[in-house]
């Protein structure tokens, strides 16, 4: 049997989100069933939406958020707190389901740092959760409490992005 590993990809630099794909995408062509709930990302199409429908059932992504979004760390809007603690009930339903090998809760650590959850909340569920299963938490600004409980933790560093030279965000590569 094997031991389900706690994984964080965090930093400033870009691939979080991406490096979970793979582990999902990875998982997928060995049979294992991913779950990826997206607590910011929502209101736009991506085109791993489209991919990941290739892997059904293996890999499911489930968008919750309302998008990219500008939050007031001290006072997030509700709309914002309400699609966070949508995408946290409808993890907890699928935590100990059975279901997933894996999953991804993508972008929780924004919901972290904008106090639109409890780190005690997230805590509790990572320490809960079954022996077997694989929680990768992606995002910025991961905390420390959260680093320290996990096996793996990769931190992402920008040293040159596209986006600085005036670059736009392109198909394929940002969405």
């Amino acid at each position: 049997m094997h031991k389900g590993l706690v994984i964080v990809y965090t930093g400033r630099g870009k691939g979080k989100t991406s490096a979970a794909l793979g582990m999902g995408m990875r998982g997928a062509g060995h049979g294992l069933k991913t779950l990826m709930i997206q607590f910011i990302k929502g209101s736009w199409h991506y085109g791993e939406l489209d991919a990941v429908k290739k892997l059904h059932p293996y890999f499911q992504i489930k968008p919750m958020g309302k998008g990219f979004i500008h939050l007031e760390r001290k006072a997030p809007s509700p709309e914002d707190s309400k699609a966070v603690r949508e995408a946290w009930d409808f993890f907890l339903q699928n935590l100990h389901s059975g279901q997933f090998h894996m999953i991804i809760l993508d972008e929780i650590n924004y919901a972290l740092d904008f106090n639109l959850i409890a780190l005690e909340e997230v805590m509790e569920a990572v320490r809960s959760k079954p022996q077997e299963l694989h929680l990768v938490l992606t995002g910025r600004n991961a905390h420390p409490q959260i680093i320290d409980l996990a096996d793996l933790v990769t931190e992402m560093k920008e040293v040159k992005h596209p986006y600085r030279n005036g670059i736009k965000a392109q198909k394929g590569i940002e969405y």
